[in-house]
């Protein structure tokens, strides 16, 4: 990173902390309501994102490269999103803990284009959201999302894997 986007991001990062402090000070309602949702949605992080890191690093350990290689790699074929739309479904924490598994997942062999679908199912059909919306909208109206959604997802995972595979990409490590 270069010191101009360093300097750029503690610039912003100053800015929205003078905007906060002062709309506290000031009574500003849009200002304190901003840093209550900031509070609120870091202290909710702070609960789930330890335990969900030390499970990707149980599953960095435990699970072998062959095996998800295998199940989830190139010669997988279209099972690799049954089981990615599974994994997706199961996870818990929404897609701040998505990107690492996904990420994890890429460096043991998964194929992109089943990352892509990983990622989208996470956002989509996790269990618990599932249930919730259930109880809100009706059984219907869920299985009839998720009846059209899932296929989407493994078609649009599909092709944009298959192009960004074709044109060579790699995720990297960012330095």
């Amino acid at each position: 990173m270069t010191k101009r986007a360093n300097i750029f991001k503690a610039a912003g990062a100053a800015v929205y902390a003078v905007f906060v402090v002062l709309s506290f000070f000031y009574g500003y309602a849009p200002g304190k309501e901003i840093g209550q949702n900031f509070i609120s949605f870091s202290l909710a992080m702070l609960k789930i994102l330890p335990c969900a890191f030390i499970l990707i690093g149980l599953f960095e350990v435990w699970i072998k490269k062959e095996t998800i290689e295998k199940h989830l790699g190139s010669g997988s074929g279209i099972t690799a999103y049954f089981w990615g739309i599974l994994l997706a479904g199961t996870s818990v924490g929404g897609l701040y803990v998505a990107f690492p598994v996904a990420y994890s997942l890429y460096n043991k062999g998964a194929k992109l284009g089943m990352i892509f679908a990983y990622i989208a199912s996470s956002a989509i059909c996790r269990v618990p959201m599932t249930i919730f919306e259930a109880s809100f909208m009706g059984i219907k109206f869920s299985m009839i999302r998720l009846a059209v959604s899932l296929p989407l997802v493994v078609v649009s995972s599909m092709l944009l894997g298959g192009y960004l595979e074709k044109k060579g990409y790699k995720i990297t490590k960012k330095r």
